[in-house]
């Protein structure tokens, strides 16, 4: 038995292809497939149902590829422990972020971050909570930055910053002509929602206490996953929909106008960087909620006055 041949089981439980299992560690699908075959004959038993499609693990191939799974972590951690004494921060860090916090997180923090730690590669992909939570049980990234709380026992949730909602308005909505909004002051029928699979919105749902599966306008069923396209759909359709507070840094003065706040306690959002609980990395990922920090202003760190939804 090896680490490699470890490597190789987790990767084609990861991926269930043989084929995409043998590009993801660079090597071709013969050694691959070869390696695993010679620790099924070590083990006596067989990891893998080769007759479906995708390809599945047998029962006793979930149990161990599990334990292959802790193993590779532990072996990890190892490389942390001696890494850790290296003045140099290196490596590369595998980061999921929903598209709700990304378009106005990253931009802040990728250029510092690079300036800083040079020897650091980012990978960052913009996905789903779903796809994120997926990602990190089976250990393809090693850090997420999303809404929380999950209630996912196998994650360990890390909070950054509380981030509240507010209302953007039409000046034609019967929104506009009020300051500070109640949640029961918003008509769901005219208001832009993101689409299925986006945590956002659910939470927005949660404000307004009421739930449909497509947004009202009886001419349109639109389907989004932007923050950017409800805001102009708003500007040019008219309507109302509902922002995160990052999304104002964006805004000109003239959208500004079209801002409406909630009354106290006003509806947030918690975001946080979430890790598997085995995670490794520790040092860059401490490192990476650091950078974050020092660009939020210090009145989101605080989650007084705030309803999270």
């Amino acid at each position: 038995m090896s680490l490699i041949q470890f490597e190789y089981i987790v990767a084609v439980d990861t991926y269930r292809s043989f084929v995409v299992a043998a590009e993801k560690c660079f090597v071709t699908q013969p050694t691959l497939s070869m390696q695993i075959q010679k620790l099924e004959s070590s083990l006596g038993v067989k990891l893998f149902n080769r007759t479906r499609q995708p390809i599945l693990p047998t029962e006793v191939g979930n149990d161990v590829i599990a334990q292959a799974r802790v193993l590779l972590a532990e072996h990890q951690k190892i490389k942390e422990i001696v890494g850790s004494h290296n003045k140099e921060l290196m490596g590369e860090l595998k980061i999921g972020i929903i598209p709700t916090v990304a378009p106005y997180l990253l931009p802040k923090i990728i250029t510092q971050f690079m300036e800083r730690y040079p020897q650091v590669k980012l990978v960052i992909w913009e996905e789903t909570t779903e796809q994120i939570i997926q990602h990190l049980k089976l250990g393809m990234i090693d850090c997420g930055v999303l809404s929380t709380p999950l209630l996912e026992p196998q994650l360990m949730e890390t909070p950054l910053f509380y981030e509240n909602f507010v209302a953007y308005v039409s000046k034609s909505s019967d929104l506009a002509k009020i300051r500070t909004l109640h949640p029961d002051d918003i008509n769901i029928d005219e208001l832009w929602i993101l689409n299925e699979g986006h945590c956002m919105r659910d939470q927005v749902l949660n404000i307004c206490q009421r739930r449909k599966n497509t947004v009202g306008f009886k001419h349109y069923d639109y389907n989004t996953g932007s923050i950017e396209t409800l805001r102009r759909m708003v500007d040019e359709n008219n309507g109302a929909t509902i922002l995160p507070e990052f999304a104002l840094n964006e805004l000109t003065k003239s959208q500004k106008d079209k801002v409406r706040y909630f009354k106290s306690p006003q509806p947030a959002r918690e975001i946080s960087i979430v890790t598997n609980k085995q995670f490794v990395k520790r040092r860059l990922i401490e490192t990476l909620k650091t950078e974050i920090l020092e660009f939020i202003p210090e009145h989101m760190k605080d989650k007084k006055k705030r309803k999270l939804t």
